[in-house]
């Protein structure tokens, strides 16, 4: 099965090239929210797994690690206020100091072994280690492979630096932005483009500083902003 689903892949993709554009989120994840929606006895649990470097592991000001102020925990605290009779994991299998080709390389025993329901990835802000081309191919292959395994993937622009210059586009965490997002319309997933939200706030006069913990980690306030973005997919009524 697996062997048919990588023969037909190419042409799935050039499907999609077509039509390449970041998933909708009014139904991306609408057999998700019916589950959330679900009560005891007729519900089950949701797995919703986060995969990436140390800002989803919860580092703030290393080597501290504030788990119930970052991004995930937030997010599932939206979650359950949304639907207070869904049963939700958030398993965090992120790794600190971790980038994306060490991250494909433990996926399908770390990752995919929770059997995820809703995948989010975020590795840029270490990807600046390995370029671009290592990276691109990394990530690739952590979507195939969660595609194969019918996960809904969403994808993550980085949080900021605040050693570059976020409202430049030669700062080189914007070259994997871009990917990011070229990504994401090719394989019609997900989206929380954090990186933009905090651009604009940058760019309306705002302190980016005020939102960090240290110059590459996000205090609570920061994740804050990520999670409101995330929970655009899980809520997808109040977009409207």
């Amino acid at each position: 099965m697996k062997r048919l689903f990588l023969l037909m892949l190419p042409l799935l993709l050039q499907a999609a090239v077509l039509n390449a554009q970041v998933a909708d989120p009014q139904d991306y994840l609408m057999d998700v929210i019916a589950e959330l929606g679900k009560r005891w006895p007729d519900n089950r649990t949701v797995n919703v797994v986060f995969h990436g470097h140390s800002v989803p592991a919860g580092y703030a000001r290393t080597p501290v690690v504030n788990t119930l102020q970052a991004y995930p925990h937030q997010i599932l605290c939206g979650i359950k206020e949304h639907y207070p009779n869904a049963v939700v994991n958030v398993i965090t299998t992120a790794i600190g100091g971790e980038q994306s080709e060490q991250g494909a390389a433990r996926f399908e025993k770390e990752v995919l072994t929770h059997r995820p329901d809703v995948l989010f990835i975020d590795y840029a802000l270490n990807d600046r280690t390995i370029g671009g081309t290592r990276s691109e191919a990394a990530w690739r292959s952590m979507i195939e492979e969660a595609i194969y395994q019918g996960v809904m993937v969403i994808l993550m622009t980085p949080t900021p630096d605040l050693s570059e210059d976020i409202r430049s586009n030669d700062a080189r965490l914007y070259a994997h932005v871009q990917m990011i997002r070229r990504l994401a319309e090719e394989f019609h997933l997900g989206l929380v483009d954090s990186y933009a939200c905090f651009r604009a706030k940058a760019e309306a006069g705002e302190n980016i500083a005020s939102y960090m913990a240290q110059v590459n980690h996000p205090n609570e306030r920061g994740h804050a902003v990520v999670a409101q973005e995330a929970l655009k997919w899980f809520c997808p009524q109040e977009n409207e």
